[in-house]
């Protein structure tokens, strides 16, 4: 495996690219109340941010589709404040179903002929469509056939209803980033962080040079994104034969100058990569194999989950619980407990019960609820009722290593978190899963 991070650099000595930004939002029913008026406050956040010389549209859309203007506007003070009386009265009249595809196209017709600023597209919805696969080959190929800066497409999912995999696929076929939220609290903020990391490229149409000589190569994601202010450009992928000492990075700079460097290739000695890598690579290639249907792809997921720990949508977390009152069970970390685990045996009913957790993953979407308009958050899925179980193993085999720590705290909390609470404690524990000490609570927040 390998992992390549590009940094932005000195922020006073770069220059960001001219802007060109189409919101697509989804203002369906299932929209209505607090999901759409945080939606609202952000996109007018991001307009604010915007240059004069830069240019922006809006297009709202249930069963239909509502364009702000037919041409792209610069944004002026004027034009932002006839976008925000515009935008006000159009989605109060929430109502209607979710067709993504014709929005994104208009949007794609709009940032046809494109060719000294970075086009942008935001695409924010809740629900999920039946067309989800043919959106992405069209958009294929109208980036293939735009024009000679091809546009980037950022997505954003709200609540569980949506299909994630195929915001993440579309984000990743137009070279750019996906975000989401299960908290109509948090959208202002992931919004806007998203927007931000969008509207600040300083380096684009970026490639690399990696040598054909390799036995076999993969990518992660295989497109490259551009890199911004925002945030730093983290690359991975995994290989076989001998990885070269230096790789060429090419890129495009904001005054249409070529940017060009070499990276020294370094060989990590102490750092886990599966533990670092392996989250995002399950969750690429999940992405290619939904869009693709392969069940070869398939079983390559499950089996870099099977191999690693990380939960997977193709694979399921079985706990096997023992009962005995004449041994207490030793002291052990939850790693050795799942390596432990073997399936019952003929007899031994008595003093084994095999509790399956089922498929942790978010799933692909759901049409029955999107075609009802039910809002997110409600009548999502529970945790499943093996969770409990999961705790009271973590907790009574752990406590003597464990105690004292806020890890114990963290174990006994989960039986009380809602499914918000284990998203952001998920994201909290990977953003730290290179530090050994908390490969415990790291293991048992992936699982939820």
């Amino acid at each position: 495996m390998f992992c390549l991070y590009l940094f932005p650099g000195n922020k006073q000595i770069r220059r960001v690219f001219r802007r060109e930004v189409v919101f697509v939002v989804d203002i369906s029913q299932s929209m209505q109340g607090l999901p759409i008026e945080n939606v609202k406050n952000a996109l007018l956040a991001s307009l604010s941010k915007l240059n004069p010389q830069d240019s922006f549209n809006i297009i709202t859309f249930n069963s239909e589709s509502h364009l702000f203007s037919p041409t792209m506007v610069l944004a002026t003070h004027g034009s932002i404040l006839k976008a925000t009386q515009w935008l006000s009265s159009n989605i109060l009249t929430t109502d209607g179903g979710t067709n993504i595809m014709q929005p994104l196209k208009q949007a794609m017709k709009l940032l046809f002929d494109t060719s000294e600023s970075i086009p942008l597209v935001f695409l924010i919805t809740d629900g999920s469509v039946e067309d989800e696969r043919e959106i992405c080959n069209v958009v294929k190929g109208c980036l293939t056939s735009g024009g000679s800066v091809s546009p980037r497409i950022f997505t954003f999912g709200i609540g569980l209803y949506c299909n994630h995999y195929f915001l993440q696929m579309l984000a990743q076929i137009g070279r750019g980033h996906y975000d989401c939220t299960y908290n109509a609290d948090n959208i202002e903020l992931r919004m806007e962080r998203l927007f931000t990391t969008a509207s600040s490229v300083v380096l684009a149409d970026i490639t690399m040079n990696i040598p054909e000589n390799l036995d076999s190569l993969e990518l992660f994601p295989s497109r490259i994104p551009d890199l911004s202010f925002g945030s730093p450009l983290i690359m991975s992928g995994r290989y076989k034969g001998d990885f070269p000492d230096t790789i060429k990075v090419k890129g495009r700079l904001a005054d249409m100058s070529t940017f060009i460097m070499d990276l020294k290739v370094q060989n990590a000695k102490d750092m886990s990569f599966d533990r670092i890598l392996t989250r995002r690579q399950i969750d690429i290639l999940t992405c290619h194999a939904w869009l693709s249907e392969s069940k070869e792809l398939e079983d390559k997921v499950a089996k870099i989950s099977l191999q690693t720990s990380f939960p997977s949508e193709y694979t399921c977390l079985i706990l096997l619980q023992t009962v005995s009152e004449k041994k207490v069970p030793e002291p052990m970390l939850l790693q050795e407990i799942f390596n432990k685990i073997s399936l019952p045996k003929k007899g031994d009913s008595k003093t084994q019960k095999l509790v399956s957790l089922g498929c942790l993953g978010v799933g692909f979407g759901n049409l029955t609820a999107t075609a009802k308009n039910i809002p997110p958050g409600a009548n999502e899925p529970k945790s499943p009722e093996g969770a409990d179980i999961l705790v009271n193993a973590a907790t009574n085999c752990c406590s003597l290593v464990l105690d004292r720590c806020c890890c114990m705290c963290c174990i006994q909390t989960l039986s009380y978190m809602n499914n918000q609470c284990y998203i952001v404690l998920t994201q909290l524990c990977t953003a730290l899963a290179c530090c050994e000490c908390i490969n415990c609570c790291y293991e048992l927040c992936e699982c939820f």
